[in-house]
């Protein structure tokens, strides 16, 4: 009785847009404006967006429709959603205690990277990057990095930001807060477009990244296309941050009105919308400066802060951009946050203020590792000589527990063992809407936990053979 009457008082999201904001808020961060536009640049533009479009379809966009089905026929936290799905004497709930460990481990080092957001946002916008050269500049980020105050303030920050708005619930907190940072998002992504595209020269960022040339991809050897292929599939699998059970909390939250499908495909729109809209900012403004875009992670800290000194208002641009950089990575983590909140408010019956500070103050003492390991901890070095801490914890992330959580989900949701594909098919389909294509059943069963399995093994491989 009293289990139900937990169920009943649970927070929910006031409304449809309300869920696919916050939804996409989580899935949308640093990848889709950071990682995105240089990997598209080093992969050969607009062949590779092809290639990863199609990825995202047949290999995210599946395992994020069970996320939600797990939520929204369990109805609770991660943990308490595979409790209620789960057959008699079966223990799958513990698998939502591993995701909920993976989605602490992405907090561990997200908070430090969107600190780096912050802190150039800041430092952009009362002029410490103005007039500096490209060697200044990466002497500047250095500095940045050397400095365990500077680190961990701004990490400190980003923490402290997630805190104020969860502290004030779901609904009143998370929802509009996200809404609003959405909005704003998609403002500024739209002001820096009109500058890029504006810009001389910027007409080849825009063939290169708007037009296809397949001998990108068919001009090479057969290896050189499966290396292209390969990274489309890996961005496609990664940037919707699937596996660690993030989504599932949020299918908890809505209704049986609409189906699903439907639903995640407006998710997965809105996060390659955003994707997309950020490398019509890179390329054009890249090109008409004569800037290679597949420089690599460094583009956003290093690269485009010496375009914004040559732009006319540069450091209103630069400011405007690296906000947008900064509220990207925050809305996933509010989102990861209201996950780790609510699974901890379940276990320990705990009220939402209590929970939110309790929830901060670890993972700030977690996130010190990340901030200090380009400065006082910087002698350890998990991936081999030049990696950090934050190199090893993403490792973690994103080449373990996103690839083996999407393979038990998809095991959970196809397999009798776990919830099964009758239930799940009854779940994604309830509401109007488009429906999840039954005769998939094969694929979904097979041949994409066998893709998932050799991301998997390739990364590993791909790790060690850099280690060694």
């Amino acid at each position: 009785m009293s289990e139900m009457g937990n169920n009943e008082k649970r927070e929910k999201l006031s409304s449809r847009l309300g869920f696919l904001l916050v939804s996409a808020g989580c899935a949308i961060g640093l990848g889709n404006v950071w990682r995105f536009p240089y990997i598209t640049g080093k992969y050969g533009g607009a062949a590779f967006v092809i290639i990863y479009i199609l990825a995202l379809i047949i290999l995210g966009l599946p395992i994020l429709i069970m996320e939600f089905s797990v939520g929204r026929a369990g109805g609770r936290d991660l943990a308490g959603s595979y409790k209620k799905l789960q057959k008699q004497n079966h223990k799958w709930h513990i698998i939502g205690y591993i995701q909920l460990f993976g989605c602490v481990l992405l907090m561990m080092f997200y908070t430090t990277i969107a600190g780096w957001c912050l802190a150039y946002t800041y430092f952009t916008a009362i002029g410490k990057l103005d007039g500096l050269n490209a060697n200044e500049i990466g002497m500047f980020f250095s500095n940045v990095l050397a400095s365990p105050s500077t680190l961990v303030f701004w990490m400190g920050m980003s923490i402290l930001l997630a805190t104020i708005v969860c502290l004030n619930g779901l609904e009143n907190g998370v929802e509009k807060v996200t809404k609003v940072m959405m909005s704003l998002l998609f403002f500024i992504l739209i002001v820096l477009i009109v500058r890029a595209v504006t810009l001389p020269n910027a007409s080849e960022g825009l063939k290169f990244y708007l037009l296809p040339n397949f001998e990108n991809l068919f001009g090479g050897s057969l290896k050189d296309f499966f290396t292209v292929a390969y990274a489309a599939i890996g961005q496609a699998f990664f940037t919707l941050s699937l596996g660690i059970g993030a989504m599932t909390i949020f299918g908890s939250y809505i209704d049986k009105n609409y189906s699903l499908t439907g639903e995640s495909i407006m998710v997965v729109i809105l996060d390659t919308l955003i994707a997309l809209l950020a490398g019509l900012v890179i390329f054009p403004a890249t090109f008409a400066f004569g800037i290679n875009p597949g420089e690599g992670a460094g583009l956003a800290f290093l690269t485009l802060p010496n375009i914004f000194n040559i732009m006319p208002l540069g450091r209103i641009w630069g400011t405007l951009f690296f906000l947008f950089l900064s509220m990207a990575a925050l809305t996933t983590i509010i989102a990861v946050f209201e996950n780790i909140i609510a699974v901890t408010m379940s276990e320990t019956k705990m009220g939402r203020k209590k929970t939110t500070i309790i929830v901060a103050i670890s993972l700030f003492i977690l996130g010190l590792p990340s901030a200090l390991s380009f400065n006082l901890l910087s002698f350890i070095q998990p991936l081999g000589k030049g990696s950090s801490i934050v190199d090893g914890i993403d490792f973690l992330v994103s080449n373990n527990f996103l690839p083996l959580g999407g393979l038990i989900i998809l095991i959970f949701c196809t397999r009798k063992l776990g919830w099964g594909w009758d239930n799940f098919i009854k779940e994604a389909d309830s509401g109007k809407g488009i429906k999840f294509p039954k005769w998939s059943k094969f694929y979904v069963s097979y041949i994409l936990p066998l893709i998932i399995i050799a991301i998997f093994i390739i990364d590993y491989i791909n790790k060690l053979s850099k280690i060694n």
